[in-house]
Order: C-alpha cells, then sequence, then structure tokens
C-alpha cells in the first residue's frame, strides 16, 4: 500500500510538472509585457547639487539594456571627454556612468538618454529620462523652445542638433568652427521640435545643426545649419524659435597644388572657383605657354605648361581669388606626359535634342572640322556643326536626328590637337536615336 502511495504520489508531480512546464511554453502564454522599467533610485540623486562624484548608478526594477546610445544620448553641456556609460551589449539592473572631464564649476548638466533605455525582454523603453545635477548651489531651469525645418526639402532631417553659444566678452562668429556649444540639444529621430532644459540665464547665439560628425562642431562642407537671426535672451517665456537648415556653399580655399604629370599641375581648391586667378612668378623663358581647365570630376584647376624647363627645380605661383591670395611653391620633377585621351558620350543611343561630345583629358586647342563626317543609314551625309568648350575641355557635335535612325560618325587623325601638339586616331561612332512607340 505504502509503494502504491509513493509511485502515485511521484506520478502526480511529474504530470503537474509537465503541465506547468507546458504553459510556460504556450502560444498564449499570458499577455506581452508593455510596463517600461522603473528607476528605484539614483546614486547621487538626480537633481543632485554641488555635485563632486566621478560615478554615478542608476537602478531599475528590472535589467535592463542600452540600444544606440551614441545618436540617442545628448549630455548638455558637452563634455570634452566623453564619459563611460554601461552596459553598452549586455543587460544588468543598473546603468553606470563613469566621468573623466573636469567638470566646469557652478554649472548645470544634464544626461539625456532618449529611447535608448530598454527593458531586457520586450525592450520597453524607459522614454527621455534625465540626469540632473549641478556643481554648484542651485539647478538652473530655465529652457527655450522651438521647432527645425529643411529650408529646401519637405521632410527635415532627423537628429538635427541645436546649439546655445554663451555671448560674452570671447564671442566671435567663428565659435562654431571651433568651440563646443554651451548647451545643445537633438531632435532626435521622431520630432522636429526641441527644447534646451536647465539654461542659465543670459544672451545666447542659437543654431541648429545636422552634425554629420557627431563632434558638436560646424564643418561645412558636410553639415546643414540654420542660424536664428538675432541674438536670443533667456528667459523669453513667449518665445518658440523656428531654424531653417540649408548646406552652405563652401567658403573659397585654396589646396597646395603638386605636379601630377609631365607639365600638369593640380591646383586643388574648396568653394566657388570661378574669380580664381593663378599667377606664374618665376622667370621663364619666352617661349613659355600655359593653359588652365577645370577637371570635370573635381574641384580642381589643372595647368598645362610647355616647353619642358629642364634647368628648373621649382615654380612659384601665386594665387588669388577676390582678397584671399596664397603663395605656394611646386617641385618639379621629370615625369611622363598624359597621352591625349578622347571619351565619347553618349556612346550608343542619343536622343534627338543631345549633342555628342568628345571629353579630353587634356586641353584642346584645335579642331578640324573637314575631317569629320556624319552619315545616316542611307550612307546619305549629314550636315553638323562642331563647338569647342574651352572651360570643360569638350568638343560637341551637333546634328539633325530622326526618330528610329541610325547614324555613323567616322573621325579622322588630326581632328582634335591638344595642348602638347598630340592628336587622335581614326575614331568610329555607331550612333542611333530611341523609337518613339
Amino acid at each position: 500500500m505504502q509503494k502504491r502511495w509513493i509511485n502515485f504520489s511521484f506520478y502526480l508531480v511529474l504530470a503537474l510538472t509537465a503541465i506547468n512546464c507546458a504553459n510556460r511554453g504556450s502560444i498564449g502564454g499570458g499577455p506581452k509585457d508593455i510596463t517600461p522599467p522603473e528607476i528605484i533610485k539614483t546614486v547621487p540623486e538626480n537633481y543632485s547639487t554641488n555635485f563632486t562624484a566621478n560615478e554615478i548608478r542608476i537602478y531599475f526594477n528590472e535589467y535592463v539594456k542600452i540600444k544606440n546610445l551614441q545618436k540617442q544620448l545628448i549630455i548638455s553641456p558637452p563634455m570634452n571627454t566623453q564619459p563611460e556609460i554601461t552596459p553598452l551589449s549586455s543587460a544588468s539592473e543598473y546603468i553606470k556612468i563613469k566621468i573623466f572631464d573636469t567638470l566646469k564649476p557652478n554649472t548645470t548638466y544634464a544626461f539625456n538618454f532618449g529611447n535608448s533605455i530598454v527593458d531586457n525582454n520586450e525592450e520597453n523603453p524607459y522614454e527621455y529620462y534625465r540626469y540632473v545635477f549641478s556643481t554648484g548651489d542651485y539647478i538652473d531651469s530655465l529652457n527655450v523652445k522651438g521647432s527645425v525645418m529643411d529650408a529646401l526639402n519637405r521632410t527635415t532631417d532627423p537628429f538635427i542638433s541645436v546649439h546655445l553659444y554663451e555671448v560674452d566678452s570671447t564671442y566671435t562668429d567663428s565659435i562654431i568652427y571651433k568651440e563646443k556649444p554651451k548647451y545643445v540639444t537633438n531632435t532626435l529621430d521622431s520630432t522636429t521640435n526641441f527644447t534646451i532644459e536647465n539654461l542659465r540665464a543670459g544672451t545666447y547665439r542659437l543654431i541648429a545643426l545636422k552634425d554629420n560628425n557627431s563632434n558638436n562642431l560646424y564643418e561645412q562642407r558636410s553639415d546643414k545649419i540654420g542660424f536664428y537671426e538675432d541674438f536670443i535672451t533667456v528667459p523669453d517665456t513667449s518665445a518658440n524659435y523656428q531654424l531653417k537648415v540649408f548646406k552652405e556653399d563652401l567658403d573659397y580655399k585654396a589646396s597646395r597644388p603638386r605636379l601630377v604629370a609631365g607639365e600638369k599641375i593640380a591646383f586643388g581648391y574648396q568653394g566657388d572657383y570661378t574669380k580664381t586667378k593663378i599667377e606664374l612668378l618665376s622667370k621663364v623663358p619666352d617661349s613659355f605657354r600655359y593653359k588652365i581647365v577645370k577637371e570635370q570630376d573635381t574641384d580642381t584647376l589643372n595647368y598645362y605648361y610647355s616647353p619642358k624647363l629642364e634647368n628648373t627645380d621649382s615654380l612659384i605661383f601665386k594665387v588669388q581669388n577676390n582678397k584671399i591670395i596664397d603663395t605656394f611653391t611646386v617641385k618639379l620633377k621629370d615625369n611622363l606626359r598624359d597621352s591625349l585621351n578622347l571619351k565619347a558620350e553618349p556612346t550608343n543611343t542619343i536622343a534627338l535634342y543631345e549633342s555628342f561630345k568628345l571629353k579630353a583629358n587634356i586641353p584642346i586647342t584645335k579642331v578640324n572640322k573637314d575631317n569629320i563626317s556624319i552619315m545616316n543609314k542611307d550612307s546619305v551625309f549629314i550636315e553638323f556643326d562642331t563647338k569647342l568648350d574651352t572651360i570643360l575641355n569638350h568638343l560637341e557635335i551637333n546634328f539633325e536626328k530622326e526618330d528610329n535612325s541610325q547614324y555613323s560618325m567616322t573621325i579622322l587623325p588630326e581632328t582634335v590637337i591638344d595642348f602638347f601638339e598630340n592628336t587622335n586616331d581614326t575614331l568610329n561612332y555607331k550612333l542611333k536615336t530611341p523609337d518613339p512607340e
């Protein structure tokens, strides 16, 4: 009897265990967790004053992890040395912030985590958690609000930074290139509105920045920017600032020129090159000649010269663009000249309104139109015109075309003569126009 009771008890426990396991693994095993994690304490306490710690811990009621911290986290004012925040790839019941920077006196700091803090199981976010402290006796409590939009596009980029620079005796307009802002926030990825909190009363310059390098500095080549026209005063409870970001034209800047091939010097630049003047200061023979051509695909002006300067080791140039003047010395070497290369465009199908072009890698100085012929599919010669574009350095050939037709073009040697008296080989091209149906 006792043995049967033991066996019955054993099977009963086994059955209950199996039922329990089945319930855990079932598809309909209870409602989905939608509750975000809760903070149970912070050390030091949030909104502490006279802050001197170099480590912060934020404790939660469950395991949490951090997602997209690089985009979501905003530290204001920005720190020169970024703090270490853990955990990044695992889950923990607390978040640790290790501060390495020297904190400024009497300053309110804010860590805005955006939507980066989520629970470990369902990734429910603890939205827009802010840890704030002051190294002084009180927490600054003023704010600035507004919105950002793109000046040219209907949609505005996500993650637009908004900067405030304190206007004091050291302020200059170039501060946005050189120094991090006094305060910063971000529109994040779901809104174009912004609020910069925990500000001190004062006068500020307000800008918006698509900070593609995430360094809190304006880099004209890569970033969009928007300015509020006037300085702003904090507090101003009625103000709601509108900022429009756009891509500025680059300020002109010359790069150091260099010899890139025989009798070819490349003058790099950024910005508007159209008012650039290149003047040779070195003495050269009376037979010296030169030609400057804009490279089609890069920000480069190519300076070709002739003859080869056998007994000269360097050339000195003055490069001027409006009031910007630079002087450069270019070392010469015994480099080989480029060979003439002609690139046809288009190479197969040509539209009725389209010109046929021959693009050259060396300046074209002469064109012999008589060496060009064009025939239609009936072997009838077609009249055409030519035009030499000396700025973009290509030859345009224009002729009347009909729908769904074929054309043969022959370009004989000595049609194109380049700066160094080189010429082309015989070139043959087959072109067709599209069928409108």
